[in-house]
């Protein structure tokens, strides 16, 4: 009977020296929680790559290599078999294993890697005979040494060989919880989600922070958040979700300043909030989704009198991107479908006809004076609340 395993292959771990333990420890407590309730299985690292071994046949195969692909530090994720390292049992197992994974295949190569020198055969010689198994077991197939249809590796290692035709790129990074803590100031929209994502592929832990604005958004707008956060939890593991109502100072705002400024004080009060909650929850710096030029709160001049009121660090991984860019990167995490979702976020209601793009702070810090926003603020932090979402 055939041993299926799982070979998950470490991205830049490997350059971490003395500290790489670390690294591993905190990549693995991801795949364990990831594989919970999937089934008895055994866990084990050698040569940077970490090995899942299903225990009985109740194992969830498909479902854990699904999760273990979205753990960060992970690079390749492989289904494989395991054999005993003699050159009988890698080309019996090749000839019961691999068929399957080259059926309509015309052309094919072998890669050979033998990382336990103590096995007879070079790495060369080891291809060869599996080579020379496969043909023997797939009718019609040839070998392509240049552009191969199909690549074959079979891998030598402490303790056992591994044979495997098919395989899946993980998440790469650093692994959740080994880059400090960020809050992601999350709205219903594209880029924040792909902002959060890039930041937590960086090691960090992340929470979030979402501004609501009933009953000027609704209740659907709010849920579409939610579901979000949940989205990200495939990568990011548990995520803390903070929600805060932005109704009241979004009305003195309209009735109080100059419309061109609305925006721009808006966002300054966001960000006041957001490192408020920040420091509350031991978060090290923030994270939103702009992208310079992109909207008119998104030039270098309204960047600069939005951060101003920060103390934190504000990270930005979208800053350079266009939105096909991020858009991609949003497929590619799931978050597009949920994110188009037609209900609007806070920052769509009393939006101004000709907001400013070339602000001068001292005209800026006049208008906001014109407002008690210390006492909204403090109102608005006192009703926050407070979520947990996880995926498993």
């Amino acid at each position: 009977m055939i041993k299926e395993v799982i070979l998950c292959k470490y991205g830049e771990i490997v350059l971490k020296g003395l500290n790489k333990s670390y690294f591993e420890s905190a990549m693995l407590g991801q795949v364990k929680r990831r594989l919970e309730g999937l089934g008895a299985y055994e866990l084990h690292c050698g040569q940077s790559v970490l090995y899942v071994e299903p225990q009985d046949e109740d194992f969830a195969f498909e479902e854990a290599l699904r999760r273990i692909k979205n753990v960060f530090g992970i690079v390749n994720v492989i289904r494989a078999a395991a054999c005993e390292k003699t050159v009988e049992s890698i080309t019996a197992t090749a000839k019961v294993y691999l068929p399957p994974f080259l059926r309509g295949t015309k052309t094919f190569k072998v890669e050979g890697k033998r990382s336990d020198k103590r096995f007879p055969l070079t790495s060369p010689a080891l291809s060869a005979e599996v080579g020379c198994a496969l043909l023997d077991a797939v009718p019609g197939i040839e070998v392509d040494l240049f552009h191969p249809e199909k690549v074959v590796h079979v891998e030598v290692r402490e303790n056992a060989a591994f044979l495997h035709a098919d395989d899946s790129r993980g998440a790469g990074g650093i692994p959740s919880g080994t880059g400090g803590r960020a809050l992601l100031l999350l709205s219903g929209g594209i880029d924040s989600p792909v902002a959060g994502y890039m930041i937590a592929k960086r090691g960090a832990s992340v929470e979030a922070l979402h501004f609501e604005s009933f009953p000027y958004t609704s209740e659907r707008a709010k849920e579409k958040v939610f579901e979000l956060s949940r989205l990200l939890t495939e990568y990011t593991g548990k995520m803390n979700l903070h929600v805060l109502s932005l109704t009241k100072i979004q009305e003195e705002l309209k009735r109080t300043v100059n419309e061109e400024y609305f925006t721009l004080l808006l966002r300054r009060s966001m960000m006041r909030l957001a490192e408020r909650t920040a420091k509350k929850y031991h978060d090290d710096a923030l994270i939103t989704g702009e992208s310079l030029g992109q909207v008119a709160s998104q030039t270098m001049q309204a960047l600069r009198v939005t951060d101003s009121v920060v103390s934190l660090p504000v990270f930005r991984p979208c800053i350079g991107m266009d939105k096909e860019e991020i858009i991609a990167i949003a497929r590619k995490i799931n978050t597009f479908e949920t994110s188009i979702l037609p209900y609007e976020d806070c920052c769509t209601v009393f939006t101004p006809k000709h907001p400013k793009t070339r602000p001068v702070l001292e005209k800026v810090l006049a208008e906001e004076a014109k407002l008690a926003m210390s006492e909204l603020e403090d109102e608005a932090f006192a009703a926050m609340e407070d979520h947990v979402i996880k995926t498993y």
